[in-house]
């Protein structure tokens, strides 16, 4: 994994906020934030992991949980917009861009 600083960053801005891509990891043994991580093809992901199985809608669920508890967000702001069934998956953050993308740099410097 390379340093946050040295990779692009993995959101875009959007109309009403931030479109966040990450790899989630199912079953991952803890609920957390591993980083930043250049896929293969040169896309930028957040690596996220939670505790539960990927079954009805549960590891969802918990992405979007965790987002908004390490960001400290509302839960109702943290929406999933893209890849439902898939590991990789596109999150909306609906806000002020730039505090949004501050409060995400804030907490990936911790990685």
């Amino acid at each position: 994994m390379q340093p946050v600083s040295n990779v692009t960053e993995p959101w875009t801005v959007a109309g009403d906020g931030l479109r966040l891509t990450v790899r989630l990891t199912p079953r991952g043994g803890r609920d957390a934030i591993d980083g930043v991580e250049t896929l293969a093809d040169g896309r930028t992901v957040l690596k996220l992991r939670v505790r539960v199985a990927p079954s009805d809608g549960q590891a969802n669920a918990a992405l979007i949980a965790l987002l908004a508890r390490e960001l400290n967000l509302p839960r109702s702001i943290v929406t999933l917009a893209a890849g439902a069934t898939a590991r990789l998956k596109t999150v909306a953050l609906t806000g002020e861009p730039e505090e949004l993308a501050a409060r995400l740099r804030t907490r990936l410097a911790a990685c």
